[in-house]
């Protein structure tokens, strides 16, 4: 039996704003906007090139916006993927690697190398050079 993990709900307080950000500035794909009953929305992402999507829905109770910590994305390119978020006006760390147990600035390869930042809300995100395939 296959077990995916294909969706992850994410938590925000404006719905247009948090599409603006994940389709204009980050390049996700806008797969669904649907109010499929009156005054509930949902609007599914995907990151391009994922099997993952995010779903944000409004009126979710259950998690408050900015709680989601610790969502992570792989690249193969990190610097060229930190160009292209500063480009789009993200908010985002500088590269960075571990170091003895203490995050230090600057490339240390795949697997090695990660950058940050955070939505709108607060939902942080990191982002791990992996190599490519």
């Amino acid at each position: 039996m296959e077990w995916k993990l294909e969706v992850i709900v994410l938590p925000v307080t404006d719905m247009d704003r948090a599409k603006h950000f994940y389709t204009d500035q980050l390049g996700f794909n806008c797969d669904v906007d649907t109010e499929p009953a009156p005054g509930f929305r949902v609007i599914q992402l995907t990151p391009h090139g994922s099997a993952c999507s995010v779903n944000m829905v409004s009126n979710y109770a259950e998690m408050a916006p900015g709680s989601l910590k610790g969502l992570q994305l792989t690249v193969t390119d990190i610097q060229a993927a930190r160009e292209q978020l500063v480009q789009h006006n993200v908010e985002v760390t500088p590269i960075r690697h571990l170091e003895n147990g203490v995050w230090q600035d600057g490339y240390k390869g795949a697997w090695e190398s990660f950058m940050f930042f955070n939505d709108p809300d607060g939902n942080s995100w990191a982002i791990q050079e992996r190599p490519s395939d």
